[in-house]
């Protein structure tokens, strides 16, 4: 059994892991609450910015900016709001990543899973798999 401190109330609680790490489950709770407000809010108010959703409901904005890299939260087209791409660095709502990258990481992942072709086998490759002597 891992029991540790809470890092935002200081309560011990017994870790059993998750996507929120070192928080207990009261607090995983509020700031679940706290998620679905600002869902609710974002989708009232598509041109609030990250400081301000940040100022309203008291939530850190690495905490929004986790929520939106989750795609647990998305912003609208023609809001302010965007994020950068992890690999290139285009501006995304959304996500880690823009859709070229994901497209180029899926390519190259299906290349990397693609059995490779046989080389064909030359008669050379078994003449020199025999034994040697040397002369004496």
């Amino acid at each position: 059994m891992d029991v540790r401190n809470c890092r935002q109330c200081g309560k011990l609680y017994n870790y059993i892991g998750g996507s929120y790490r070192n928080l207990c489950p009261s607090c995983i709770k509020q700031l679940e609450d706290k998620f679905v407000e600002i869902k609710e809010y974002i989708r009232d108010n598509k041109v609030a910015s990250i400081s301000e959703i940040s100022d309203k409901f008291e939530v850190s904005t690495k905490q929004i900016e986790q929520w939106v890299r989750e795609e647990r939260l998305c912003f609208a087209d023609d809001s302010p709001i965007g994020l950068q791409c992890e690999c290139c660095g285009a501006t995304i709502k959304t996500g880690r990543y823009c859709d070229k990258c994901k497209g180029t990481m899926a390519n190259k992942l299906d290349n990397l899973y693609k059995a490779p072709a046989a080389a064909p086998r030359t008669g050379r490759d078994r003449d020199n798999a025999r034994m040697r002597f040397l002369d004496k």
